[in-house]
C-alpha cells in the first residue's frame, strides 16, 4: 500500500509499469479480452417466459412511497455530521394519471397533484460530534429516531403503524407483545414490549426502552457516533411504514372494497436486511391472514438498481412482448448470485415478496416483488396475490420520461428527493448555525 498525503508532501504514486509482468500470463490476457469483449446472454432454454392474459381490470387507487438523503459532514475539526432524511408518500387515481402526459408532463398539473396528495415526512439524525446535553451520542440517537417516528405533522400515523405491525393487530385477540430484541443498555435479549406499550423497561437491567429500540437500529451504533447505515436504514423503515400506513387506513375503517381497488409502491425491493428483518415476519402473517380472509392486497416493490436490474437489462431484449418470469430460489442462486445451493432459500429470512421479471413493451421492462404470504419458493404465478390486477395496472401507468419508469414512483420521488446539488450545499449550510 502507498504512503497517504500528509500536511507537508504528497502521497506515494503508484509505479506506471508494474503492471506490465502481470499481463504476461496467458490466464490474465484470456480475462482481459473477455473483459473488453461486448457482453452477450442467451436466455436459457429452460427459461419459461409467461404471457400476461388480461384477466382484471387495472386497479384505480395508486400509492407509492419514496425517500431520499443526504448527509452533511463539517469541514474542520471536531469533524460532524447530520443526515438529513426525507420520505413521501403519494397517492394517485386513474383518472388523474390519464390526464398527464407521459412524455412531457405539464408542470402544473404536477403540481396540483403533489399538493392535493402528497404527504411527507423530514428528520435530522446526528451522526457524530452531537448530542444532546447529558446524553451520549448513542442514546440521543435512539430518542430521535423514536420522536421521529412519532412525527405530530403525520398526527404519529406511521407510529401507530409500526404498533400494528409490531403486536399484529389485525388479530387484536391474541393480544401479542412485541418481537423479541437485544435491550440496547445491557445487550441481553428482551422477551418484547407489553401489547400496544409506546416504551417499557428491559426485564435484566431495568433500562428504558423505546418501541422503536425493536426494530434494531441501535446495533449499528457505536456509543459517540453512528454509522450512515442507521440513517439509510431508518429511511428504508419509515418507507415501509408509510406504505403500510395505507393499508392500515383502510383495514381498519373496514374498507376492504377500496383496499382491494388499490395498489401500493414501494420504491426498492420488498425486503427488510439484517436485523430489521424481524419486521418482514409480521408482515408476512399479515399477507397470509388477508389471503386466508379473502382480503385483496396487492403491493409491490420496483428495483431501479442492482444485480437483478442488470441481469434483466440482459435477458430482455429476446424475452417475448408481454411475458413475466417468476424468479425461483434455484435461478436466482445459479443465474443471478453465481452461488452454488444453500441450506436456506434465497430470501427465505428477509424477504416479503418473491422477484418477478415483466416486460410489457420493447422499451419497457422492470424488477418487481410481490407477496405471497408466508414465505414460498414458488414457481405458481397464482401464489403472488393479487397478480393479475397489477399486471393489468402496470401498463396504465407506464412512464416514458425514464427507462422503465413508473409514474406513481416517478412522483413520489420528486416529493421526497434531496438532491446532492444544490440541496445539500444549502443543508450545509443552515447545519452550521
Amino acid at each position: 500500500m502507498p504512503y497517504k498525503a500528509g500536511s507537508r508532501l504528497p502521497h506515494e504514486r503508484a509505479s506506471k509499469l508494474g503492471h506490465l509482468d502481470v499481463i504476461k500470463s496467458n490466464l490474465v490476457n484470456a480475462l482481459i479480452e473477455q473483459f473488453e469483449r461486448p457482453e452477450t446472454h442467451e436466455i436459457d432454454s429452460t427459461i419459461s417466459w409467461l404471457p400476461i392474459e388480461e384477466k382484471a381490470s387495472p386497479l384505480r387507487l395508486i400509492f407509492a412511497v419514496d425517500g431520499s438523503i443526504q448527509t452533511i459532514r463539517s469541514d474542520l475539526p471536531p469533524y460532524k455530521e447530520l443526515s438529513f432524511i426525507k420520505t413521501a408518500l403519494l397517492r394517485l387515481d386513474q383518472y388523474a394519471i390519464k390526464k398527464l402526459d407521459p412524455v412531457s408532463p405539464h408542470p402544473m398539473a404536477l403540481r396540483d397533484i403533489m399538493s392535493d396528495s402528497a404527504m411527507y415526512h423530514s428528520t435530522v439524525l446526528p451522526l457524530k460530534g452531537l448530542r444532546i446535553k447529558g446524553q451520549s451520542n448513542y442514546d440521543t440517537v435512539r430518542g430521535v429516531i423514536y420522536e421521529s417516528l412519532r412525527d405530530q405533522s403525520l398526527n404519529a400515523e406511521p407510529f401507530k403503524t409500526l404498533k400494528w405491525l409490531a403486536y399484529e393487530k389485525w388479530t387484536p385477540e391474541q393480544k401479542k407483545s412485541s418481537p423479541s430484541f437485544q435491550c440496547p443498555h445491557c445487550k441481553e435479549d428482551v422477551a418484547g414490549l407489553l401489547y400496544d406499550a409506546d416504551e417499557g423497561y428491559c426485564e435484566h437491567c431495568n433500562g428504558h426502552l423505546y418501541l422503536s429500540d425493536m426494530i434494531g437500529f441501535h446495533l449499528e451504533m457505536s456509543e459517540d457516533s453512528a454509522p450512515d447505515s442507521v440513517a439509510t436504514a431508518y429511511m428504508l423503515i419509515h418507507e415501509t411504514l408509510l406504505l403500510f400506513t395505507g393499508i392500515r387506513f383502510f383495514w381498519e375503517s373496514k374498507k376492504f372494497k377500496i383496499l382491494g381497488s388499490s395498489l401500493f409502491i414501494k420504491d426498492g425491493p420488498l425486503t427488510l436486511r439484517s436485523q430489521y428483518s424481524k419486521l418482514a415476519i409480521p408482515i408476512r402473517r399479515l399477507f397470509e391472514f388477508a389471503k386466508n380472509n379473502n382480503i385483496s392486497l396487492n403491493v409491490i416493490g420496483q428495483e431501479k438498481t442492482g444485480a437483478f436490474v442488470d441481469h434483466l437489462d440482459l435477458i430482455a431484449r429476446k424475452a417475448p412482448i408481454k411475458s413475466i418470469l417468476l424468479l425461483d430460489n434455484e435461478y436466482i442462486r445459479r443465474e443471478i448470485q453465481h452461488q452454488p445451493e444453500r441450506s436456506e432459500p434465497y430470501g427465505s429470512r428477509t424477504n416479503y415478496g418473491n422477484k418477478l421479471f415483466v416486460k410489457l413493451d420493447t422499451y419497457h421492462h422492470m424488477v418487481i416483488s410481490v407477496p405471497t404470504g408466508e414465505y414460498k419458493n414458488t414457481k405458481a404465478i397464482n401464489d403472488l396475490m393479487g397478480i393479475d390486477a397489477i399486471l393489468a395496472t402496470l401498463p396504465t401507468i407506464l412512464s416514458h420520461r425514464y427507462e422503465c419508469g413508473l409514474v406513481p414512483v416517478e412522483l413520489a420521488n420528486g416529493v421526497a428527493s434531496l438532491s446532492s446539488y444544490p440541496s445539500a450545499a444549502i443543508l450545509k449550510v443552515f447545519a452550521e448555525f
